[in-house]
């Protein structure tokens, strides 16, 4: 039986808040297809007649196939801070596939997913409104949604490809060295040239190392504010490896498009209200 993953919030903002909106879990794919799939998740969620909730995150260098009514495509990472709306009642099935782990299933650079989603259907043996009825029936249980992606997917394994394994380490690298600052950094620990570093993440990732970077830490920064606490911030921009906390403020402002301090008043208030 699948168990679902208990995982950190992984750039869901204000993720406590929205836990009153939605539940969202997380399941590890089969052995063999974990070598490409981070995990499944499933969101889902019954709101009242008339209310929407808008959850904002700050994406993941990683591809996603969402099936959702409608609109069920592979969606390349993105650069920036997006929001999903969810209104009613409905639910989502997703694939998040690992840093490198989509290249193999479509043989083309990963960058050109960015701004363009495909089709599910143009890589999977069912047509997109299928493919809705399938994962999207809430009488099914998740363990068996599970199983039946696993089915469906298992037939279409690829080979594995070593530059992709390779990307996975690095991204992971970055994820789990939170005082990472620069793409130098990086090419100093794996010994590769900066060029060819950017031209793997453009092939594999669909983003450039330096937006890798910046995603992550502040994808840490807002896990952190997210508890509630403004007290180390000046700690908290150094431990993210920034010199001058001005610059921390500067950016998490341009990622989240609100201040660190700001950030925390609207989790607290929430928190509160709830």
């Amino acid at each position: 039986m699948s168990k679902s993953i208990d995982q950190r919030s992984l750039g869901l903002l204000h993720h406590e808040y929205g836990k009153q909106h939605f539940t969202l879990k997380r399941y590890h794919p089969h052995e063999e297809l974990s070598r490409f799939i981070k995990h499944y998740w499933i969101v889902e969620w019954n709101l009242p007649p008339g209310e929407m909730f808008t959850q904002d995150v700050i994406p993941n260098p990683c591809v996603n196939l969402v099936i959702e009514r409608g609109r069920t495509f592979f969606f390349g990472p993105s650069s920036t801070k997006y929001g999903h709306q969810l209104r009613e009642e409905g639910c989502v099935f997703g694939i998040k596939f690992k840093p490198g782990g989509f290249y193999p299933w479509i043989q083309k650079p990963i960058i050109g997913l960015t701004h363009a989603p495909i089709p599910a259907e143009s890589l999977l043996p069912h047509s997109n409104q299928e493919l809705e009825s399938m994962f999207l029936n809430r009488q099914i249980s998740h363990n068996e949604l599970v199983q039946q992606m696993d089915q469906l997917l298992l037939p279409l394994l690829p080979s594995v490809d070593e530059m992709g394994l390779e990307v996975e380490r690095i991204t992971t690298y970055i994820q789990d060295h939170q005082e990472i600052t620069k793409v130098d950094d990086v090419c100093t620990y794996f010994q590769i040239n900066k060029r060819k570093l950017q031209r793997l993440f453009q092939h594999y990732v669909g983003l450039s190392p330096k937006t890798v970077i910046r995603l992550y830490r502040l994808q840490n920064a807002a896990e952190i504010l997210g508890q509630g606490d403004t007290l180390q911030l000046l700690k908290l921009s150094m431990d993210l490896g920034y010199h001058d906390q001005s610059h921390f403020i500067k950016d998490f402002k341009a990622a989240v498009g609100t201040t660190p301090e700001a950030y925390v008043r609207k989790e607290q208030k929430r928190i509160t209200r709830s």
